[in-house]
């Protein structure tokens, strides 16, 4: 049964997945196609090597297609490739003594939130300015915190999730959320409030 005669299964992912672990190459193109960009931007957001992050994707999607028929047949297929990407990820930068034996979860390295044309619509100098401040207020958060808001706000994942792609509890990622969303207030109050009052010194 070919995928272009059946468009349906075509854009479900779900069905997409189950056709990939049955053996279907067709499906497995189309499931590297469409989540390759994804995971990519997901990837450099620990790692500035674009190589080494491709490298890892590729290997991911070569290590899913030898474990086909172990793998679940209902994972939520992004959260569960982003979460293998992680993984593999961390295992390769420990493996190279890049990180010594820190994990991503213990290290606050490197995770870096950028805004792009794609991500952020800039209409006027305004908003430019606003987000400015605003990657400004989330580079000072902790990597895990940064990373919770980069996975539930741009890539609009649920807790439960996150939680997976992460390997940490559901609670924790609401906790997580609360403290980040809380500092990023509290730094913007202050902002706030030192850029109004160097309007009035002016």
């Amino acid at each position: 049964m070919n995928l272009r005669d059946h468009s349906k299964d075509f854009t479900d992912v779900n069905a997409l997945w189950r056709r990939f672990l049955a053996g279907d190459t067709e499906a497995f193109d189309v499931l590297m196609t469409s989540h390759f960009r994804s995971l990519f931007q997901y990837g450099s957001k620990f790692s500035k090597d674009k190589e080494f992050v491709k490298d890892c994707i590729q290997d991911l999607f070569l290590i899913l297609w030898e474990k086909r028929g172990n793998l679940n047949g209902d994972a939520q297929v992004r959260p569960y490739m982003m979460a293998s990407l992680r993984r593999l990820m961390h295992r390769s930068i420990t493996s190279k003594g890049w990180v010594g034996d820190e994990s991503l979860e213990e290290s606050d390295g490197t995770f870096e939130i950028e805004f792009s044309v794609e991500q952020t619509y800039i209409e006027n100098e305004t908003s430019l300015v606003r987000s400015e401040q605003l990657k400004q207020l989330l580079d000072e958060l902790p990597r895990r915190q940064k990373e919770v808001i980069y996975l539930r706000y741009f890539q609009e994942m649920d807790r439960n999730q996150i939680s997976e792609v992460m390997d940490i509890t559901p609670q924790t990622v609401s906790n997580l959320l609360q403290i980040a969303i809380k500092q990023m207030k509290k730094h913007w109050k202050v902002l706030i409030s030192t850029l109004l009052m160097i309007q009035w010194l002016l």
